[in-house]
């Protein structure tokens, strides 16, 4: 009985002291994005790259992460109004889930306003605003403070997963190639810049105002599966893509050919 407590006591030490053991083992042979960019920075040869990789769509519920660790702070306040934090809640984790399940751009965003507006207009006018409006300030939502940690906790631990993963799973982007690492071992693959082309996609309007959007890599070989990422960050990694690609296209544009005398 006291061997499984002193087991239990230790448990994260050793696992600790395990994950350490495997990076010593592993370290000489790892290539991770850290690595690569370093590298890259290092080659004189390269002006212009670009290392990314692919994070879970749960990113996009960093607001609703955000929220739920304040409300499980907030939740050890005397006579707070648990209800209505838990109503809060759930409109803002909503919100989140339709950023994440639908795209909706420009035109799809002007639509749902105006239909929202209408709606409202004409609830007013016969007379059913009120009531709807204190019918859903009535709606209690109550749930503890260690509910909010959990669900931020899973969250977190879904995000988390996603970043270790792009470690070893990224593509480096460069003005003479494109290198797709797969694994924390030198297991990639290296295609010429002539073989692939970009796509930078920010039509999801409401995901780009979380400051993220998807980039695309599609091959002239139909045997490589196309790659889209969703990357944060996205108007700084575009502009940084369209240099490289400017750089692509002053080295693939035909030089005249000299006038003979």
């Amino acid at each position: 009985m006291d061997m499984d407590r002193y087991l239990l006591m230790f448990a994260p030490l050793i696992l600790f002291l395990l994950v350490l053991a495997v990076w010593l083992l592993m370290r000489r042979t790892m290539r991770t994005r850290i690595e690569m960019d370093r590298q890259l920075r290092k080659d004189s040869e390269i002006n212009e790259w670009l290392v990314v990789f692919g994070w879970t769509d749960k990113i996009i519920y960093v607001p609703t992460v955000v929220l739920s660790l304040l409300f499980f702070a907030l939740s050890f306040v005397p006579r707070m109004p648990m209800g209505t934090l838990g109503a809060v809640w759930l409109a803002v984790f909503l919100v989140n889930f339709v950023i994440e399940e639908y795209q909706i751009g420009v035109k799809e965003l002007i639509i749902l306003v105006l239909a929202g507006v209408g709606l409202f207009v004409w609830l007013d006018l016969v007379g059913l605003l009120d009531e709807i409006t204190k019918t859903l300030g009535g709606i209690d939502a109550r749930m503890s403070g260690f509910a909010y940690l959990a669900f931020a906790l899973i969250f977190l631990f879904a995000i988390g997963v996603s970043w270790i993963r792009g470690l070893f799973n990224y593509v480096a982007i460069t003005q003479n190639y494109v290198k797709i690492q797969k694994g924390p071992t030198e297991s990639g693959q290296q295609i010429s810049r002539g073989e692939y082309s970009t796509v930078i996609d920010t039509a999801d309007i409401l995901e780009r105002m979380l400051g993220f959007g998807k980039i695309g890599i599609n091959f002239r070989d139909t045997s490589i599966q196309p790659i889209s990422m969703l990357v944060w960050g996205i108007g700084r990694k575009s502009r940084r893509l369209e240099s490289i690609r400017g750089a692509i296209t002053i080295d693939n544009r035909e030089l005249p050919e000299p006038d003979s005398q």
